[in-house]
């Protein structure tokens, strides 16, 4: 059934070559962008944040896996987790639209924070064929999601959640979400509530990305003011959805929003799907990594405006178009453009990746040489 559906959704691929090579729409014009490059402390936020989500990719590792109070194979022992605590690891299986990630609090001296990272799936053949799925209508706050919880932290339910009207969700991506809820609310309830004063942070790379998308509107829903940050986020729904999510978590195109950031990097394919063409579209608060490869230097990532803007992740598709075929369809990229967020996420081997980009992103000067040292606890 795989396969099959592999194969069709590859001849669909294929069509969409063909159409989309000669002519590309994009909602804003190709444009040079002006003074929008990220600030330094942004910059250091989003590698730390990169960090936290690659150990997402250490759960479910054969061998492997994260452990208390904080250790796993990949980058737990980095000096700026020291001051972290493991609340509880999840794992809802490849039948469950492949869902993983972990809970964490950071604890002081360190930012306050509770953590919840959404690892992305490693099956890429899974990831273009989960792409694929038809839409369903999205509901914000489903009733009976809490039916035969018994913790005494139960999540608070709305009265009246606001509506989605005419809103549709990738039927994977939000049956990820409805199992991985169920597994992790009660924990991340009582943590919210022992540490009222920590910030919520959602961070998730790839499918993780959409589930931390979906996961921020329910906690917003129940009263809870998340922050999000994704790396290479598929298009979750269809325009209405992404609405939805601009007008929750007040984003605009004249004012970047502080607790939502979309981070795209040039050439992958993953943040172009499912296909606008299908009916899916992007949202708002988009931040741009143009450097075709890492290490990046700041310089290379900036604010995007609007919901497509002509010259970021929109921009590559049709810059790529020219060379023969477009990113949407650069299926090679998910190796590579897709994975290459600061670090290259996805390996939870020791040490982290062996080539150590992260030696690149010291806690020095903006372009990573020597300078002012950064103090992440005043991000």
């Amino acid at each position: 059934m795989g396969s099959a559906s592999g194969l069709l959704f590859s001849v669909l691929c294929l069509v969409f070559v063909i159409r989309s090579a000669g002519a590309l729409r994009l909602s804003t014009p190709l444009s040079t962008p002006a003074n929008d490059t990220i600030s330094r402390e942004l910059f250091f936020h989003l590698e730390e944040l990169a960090r936290i989500v690659d150990i997402s990719y250490c759960v479910g590792t054969a061998g492997l896996g994260i452990a208390k109070p904080f250790s796993c194979a990949s980058h737990c022992d980095d000096d700026d987790f020291n001051d972290f605590e493991l609340v509880t690891a999840w794992n809802t299986g490849p039948l469950f639209s492949d869902s993983c990630g972990y809970i964490a609090l950071s604890h002081p001296p360190s930012r306050p924070r509770i953590l919840v990272a959404f690892r992305g799936t490693y099956s890429l053949a899974n990831t273009i064929v989960d792409l694929s799925t038809i839409p369903q209508e999205y509901v914000p706050y489903p009733g009976g999601d809490d039916d035969g919880a018994t913790s005494d932290f139960l999540a608070p339910r709305p009265a009246d959640p606001p509506k989605c009207t005419n809103c549709t969700v990738h039927t994977g991506f939000y049956t990820s979400w409805l199992h991985t809820r169920k597994t992790i609310l009660p924990q991340l309830t009582e943590a919210i509530n022992t540490h009222p004063s920590y910030d919520i942070v959602l961070v998730g790379h790839s499918l993780g990305g959409a589930v931390a998308a979906l996961a921020a509107l329910d906690l917003r829903a129940r009263g809870w003011h998340p922050s999000v940050t994704t790396f290479g986020e598929p298009r979750v729904g269809n325009a209405a959805l992404a609405s939805y999510i601009n007008a929750r978590f007040d984003i605009s195109s004249g004012r970047p929003a502080s607790r939502y950031h979309r981070v795209t990097h040039a050439s992958d394919p993953v943040p172009l799907l499912p296909l606008a063409e299908w009916g899916y579209a992007m949202h708002g608060e988009e931040l741009f990594v143009s450097a075709p490869a890492l290490p990046f230097a700041r310089e290379d990532i900036r604010h995007c405006r609007g919901d497509e803007d002509g010259s970021c992740i929109a921009g590559s598709d049709a810059e790529s178009a020219g060379r023969g075929v477009p990113a949407r369809f650069r299926f090679w990229e998910l190796f590579f453009a897709h994975r290459d967020y600061f670090w290259r996420l996805g390996l939870c081997v020791p040490g982290g990746d062996p080539k150590d980009w992260y030696r690149k992103y010291p806690k020095h000067g903006d372009d990573g040489g020597e300078g002012d040292v950064l103090d992440v606890d005043e991000l």
